[in-house]
């Protein structure tokens, strides 16, 4: 994959069989080494088991922000409340939010331009990620220095490799749709 500045990716998923706290950080980390390229990003705040008592101001603060996108037109109100809250990478605060609730929600998406960049779906279990070397190379080091082994990512296949088109085509019909 070639990101919209010429850069080769590289797609990573999560391996199988992760303690809870190493999926965390992989999430989070992965979040913090790519903030700066991610544009566009939505959150679920929903959740398949109970929030974390730790998460629970983020939860809230997530509704907060999609009652906000209704109070100022962007979103409408027949919306599910809690379904692709809008998330500014940029806000130290809502930023927060989504590394907080991205290792437990059922959707979680980080987009550069048309590529999908992160991916964190089904309460924490399933990740996609793609990065530069750069950002694999910061990555990588981030986990190692939280104890997590290099081996929680693993390439993604090439035949595995359609979801970031498919992807792509599912969030051109979603902002149609807005």
């Amino acid at each position: 994959m070639i990101n919209e500045q010429g850069s080769p990716r590289s797609e990573f998923v999560l391996a199988d069989g992760l303690s809870l706290a190493d999926v965390q950080h992989v999430h989070r980390e992965a979040l913090r080494v790519l903030r700066s390229a991610i544009d566009a990003a939505h959150l679920d705040a929903y959740s398949d088991e109970a929030w974390p008592p730790a998460v629970l101001s983020s939860y809230e603060c997530a509704l907060s922000l999609a009652r906000e996108e209704i109070a100022s037109g962007t979103r409408s109100q027949r919306d599910d409340l809690g379904m692709g809250i809008d998330i500014d990478v940029r806000d130290d605060k809502q930023f927060g939010v989504l590394a907080d609730l991205a290792p437990y929600t059922i959707n979680a998406e980080g987009w550069q331009g048309d590529c999908l960049i992160f991916s964190a779906n089904d309460t924490g279990t399933s990740l996609s990620i793609a990065v530069t070397q750069e950002q694999e190379a910061a990555l990588l080091s981030r986990l190692d220095a939280r104890g997590v082994s290099s081996t929680a990512l693993v390439p993604l296949q090439p035949q595995r490799r359609r979801w970031g088109a498919l992807m792509a085509r599912m969030r051109g019909a979603r902002r149609s749709a807005r």
